[in-house]
């Protein structure tokens, strides 16, 4: 069974006592979070620095020691079912203008009750959890 791994983040800004995520909106429909695969000679969070840029062309995110989620499933790639793992950081930034790539039809910044609603897949929606936890429990 092929095997893919993907890297991405929780991207957040933070406003006052505020914190939005960025939600991406795919061309196939769903809502989740940047990711993509890894290139040649690249580490785990230069991927997902990268894919960011590429996705969202946001540069400045920080991403926050301790925080480090996997999300696996499954998927179908023609006749072949894949099994995928993705990589997650949580990431800060002060950028919130986006310039989406292709890939996507839209975007949004929303409340930790807002994205929890948006995000299409249970995983994500469990990883958003986990983030919102680990950003409540730093401070």
């Amino acid at each position: 069974m092929p095997q893919e791994k993907s890297f991405g983040a929780v991207v957040f800004v933070r406003h006052k006592e505020a914190i939005k995520y960025l939600l991406l909106h795919y061309g196939a429909g769903h809502w989740d979070f940047p990711k993509g695969h890894q290139e040649q000679n690249e580490n785990e969070e230069q991927t997902a620095h990268r894919e960011i840029k590429e996705e969202t062309g946001i540069e400045d995110v920080e991403f926050l020691d301790g925080f480090k989620e996997t999300i696996k499933y499954f998927y179908k790639k023609g006749d072949e079912t894949v099994y995928k793992e993705v990589f997650y950081f949580l990431g800060q930034s002060s950028t919130e203008h986006v310039e989406l790539s292709s890939e996507h039809i839209g975007y949004a910044w929303l409340s930790y009750d807002h994205a929890f609603k948006k995000l299409t897949f249970n995983t994500s929606k469990e990883l958003l959890r986990k983030a919102n936890q680990f950003l409540y429990k730093r401070k």
